[in-house]
């Protein structure tokens, strides 16, 4: 088994991978395709639910343990596609298909490399993989639903498409619903309480506000109100006005910090976090995995977008072939040489921390 065959054959899965629907929680076939793929390499894996995972031949408890993780979801094509989303379409040197770049790409490469390293003895870390559901959805039977089965993690790397680059520090989430309440009344009469002329003064409060603590890694905390829904008649004033805030967290603060600011201080009758679970990530600039890229040519920066990152507690890094940008883009594609250099790159990193 070559480095060369382990190539081709996880380019020719993705193609697989493709073609088959693999929407956030509806993932059953394509985790039964990266099931096939590692027994056909004699590679012991598991299954929880659409969770797909192994761990080296030779795994050692007292050793620390690397996990390489990326997801086999995706979302749903756009309308705006002018290609068949479902089937994997190479031309000039691209696979086109939903899920080629986000993050398929990723998930076949770092399969690979965990295949290679598989039966290699007296390695410095054990590793495990996981190919993952629901990461598109946040949903509860993806990683998070792992961590408590597979082996105790000591650090990782997220496949997801960075250019090759190290993604050292990632923003978190946390979403809010807020209400603003006003006194409702027939449109015809006077109101001094219309909630929606009040809500004039409470988006201009959100469009100001600024967190304090900056990071060096991620930049500022980033506030933005996506959604706002009031009335339902023309001619009735109504109670209240609804909001919806996005809210893309920085290390300096954790979820929890973030919520707590505004309900102290937001001037809404409510403010509740929908959920406090996806926090920033990151990995100290002097660990061994950032180190080694470094001397290898890669640069680092802090990434704004969410990955399976937000659920672990121990250092990650978010590392693979492909661009961000691409992701949930309509004719959405990744070179295939992006895919051959991104398992080069894969194992040379961990050639020089794990061997």
């Amino acid at each position: 088994m070559t480095l060369k065959e382990l190539t081709k054959d996880a380019i020719l899965l993705l193609k697989q991978l493709i073609e088959t629907q693999s929407f956030s929680s509806e993932e059953d076939q394509t985790a039964s395709l990266i099931e096939a793929w590692f027994s056909r390499y004699d590679v012991n894996c598991k299954r929880t639910q659409n969770n797909v995972w192994a761990t080296n031949a030779n795994f050692d408890d007292k050793k620390p343990t690397l996990l390489l993780n990326s997801h086999h979801d995706t979302v749903k094509p756009n309308s705006a596609y002018t290609k068949n989303p479902f089937k994997a379409i190479v031309e000039d040197g691209k696979l086109y298909g939903l899920g080629s770049n986000d993050a398929g790409g990723c998930l076949v490469s770092l399969m690979a490399t965990f295949t290679y390293f598989y039966k290699h003895k007296d390695l410095h870390y054990n590793l495990v993989i996981v190919a993952s559901a629901e990461e598109e959805s946040s949903g509860p039977n993806g990683l998070n639903s792992m961590l408590s089965i597979i082996p105790k993690i000591d650090v990782a790397i997220v496949g997801e498409p960075t250019l090759m680059h190290l993604a050292i520090a990632e923003k978190g989430l946390v979403v809010f619903d807020a209400v603003v309440k006003g006194t409702p009344s027939h449109a015809a009469h006077p109101n001094d309480d219309n909630v929606i002329y009040k809500s004039i003064d409470v988006l201009q409060w959100f469009r100001d506000f600024k967190f304090e603590k900056g990071s060096p890694a991620l930049g500022d905390v980033k506030l933005t109100v996506s959604q706002i829904k009031a009335g339902k008649q023309h001619n009735a004033v109504p109670a209240d006005l609804e909001l919806v805030i996005d809210v893309r967290v920085n290390d300096a603060y954790t979820n929890a910090e973030i919520a707590e600011i505004l309900q102290n201080e937001a001037p809404c009758d409510s403010i509740t976090p929908r959920s406090l679970r996806l926090n920033s990530s990151s990995i100290p600039v002097d660990h061994d995995l950032v180190k080694a890229g470094i001397a290898m040519g890669r640069s680092t920066y802090g990434s704004p977008t969410l990955s399976d990152q937000a659920v672990l507690s121990c250092p990650s890094l978010k590392l693979g072939p492909g661009d961000s940008t691409r992701s949930h883009s309509a004719d959405e594609f990744i070179y295939l040489k992006e895919i051959e250099e991104g398992i080069q790159m894969y194992v040379e990193l961990l050639t020089r921390v794990i061997v």
